[in-house]
């Protein structure tokens, strides 16, 4: 399995995202039938209205139905690759989320440190304005950092931190919808390989523009841009930037039984101060009913 893997990852790189892209677009509308048109758009099946795969959406899970998303990122140059899993779940009504994402990763630069566990985030979201049905959408998130990963081997910040960030998604018409955010991550007590602590303050901003080829099947373009620091020494950080784009597409398969399975993969391509760099992202999300919803609970009574 491993051969297999490298092989295809070698393939990809040569024949490069837009081949592989358009490919993948081929398939997708001549596997899923034909049926909808524009103007029976909205009659159709419910939109895809998962996360971009780099950038957070301004939806809420809905009472009774849960989302665990997998992502598995990788950089060609850097050999940098880091795979999350996140769980959401509705509390009561869609106006609050909990979830939790965990992580793996492998830190290129960092030599002999192969892979390991990372950081854990615990997150809450409050859907402030707005939910999947309407034009506007507004979700702040606010996530606790836990130190899980080690910071020797470049796999997490090896101190608390807190994270914020503020989604907005726009329904612009029936075909086209964007994502916007903003957000900070502040780390107090951050720790370098020598085990120096200093405080460290990052910021994010990006953007994804999703084009409904149909309810089920949608062309993604994201734009992300960090700035980050890390701890060097005592109370002194090192700053670095990174922007990306990265065309991508998605796909959903509707169960009978009300599972949701949306597969994706993208190409994130370096800009500005990453020039050069190139990699593949993979995406699995499974989104179901399950049987502890409140709402239930409440008809039942």
């Amino acid at each position: 399995m491993k051969l297999k893997f490298i092989f295809s990852w070698e393939i990809a790189m040569r024949l490069g995202p837009a081949f592989l892209l358009s490919a993948l677009i081929v398939h997708a509308v001549l596997v899923f039938p034909q049926t909808e048109t524009i103007p029976d758009l909205a009659k159709t099946s419910a939109p895809i209205q998962d996360n971009s795969f780099l950038i957070e959406e301004a939806y809420n899970q809905e009472d009774g139905v849960v989302q665990h998303i997998s992502s598995f990122e990788r950089l060609a140059n850097s050999h940098d690759w880091v795979y999350t899993q996140t769980d959401e779940w509705p509390l009561r009504t869609n106006k609050h989320q909990l979830s939790i994402t965990l992580a793996g990763n492998h830190a290129g630069s960092f030599t002999g440190s192969g892979a390991g566990w990372g950081d854990t985030a615990l997150n809450y979201r409050y859907q402030l304005a707005g939910s999947g049905d309407t034009k506007v959408a507004i979700a702040p998130r606010l996530s606790l950092l836990l130190p899980t990963g080690d910071h020797k081997f470049g796999r997490g910040s090896g101190g608390l931190g807190v994270q914020t960030n503020l989604p907005i998604s726009i329904q612009h018409s029936a075909r086209w919808v964007t994502h916007w955010n903003i957000g900070m991550t502040w780390l107090p007590h951050a720790l370098s390989e020598r085990h120096d602590t200093a405080t460290t303050v990052g910021v994010n901003l990006g953007e994804s523009v999703v084009w409904l080829i149909r309810p089920r099947i949608n062309l993604l373009f994201e734009t992300l841009w960090t700035s980050s620091e890390k701890a060097v020494a005592p109370h002194t950080t090192e700053r670095s930037q990174d922007l990306y784009v990265s065309p991508g597409i998605r796909w959903a398969h509707n169960l009978n039984n009300g599972l949701q399975i949306v597969p994706g993969v993208a190409f994130p391509i370096g800009l500005g101060p990453c020039v050069g760099e190139k990699g593949v992202i993979l995406y699995l999300s499974f989104e179901h009913p399950f049987a502890f919803a409140h709402s239930k609970r409440k008809k039942m009574e």
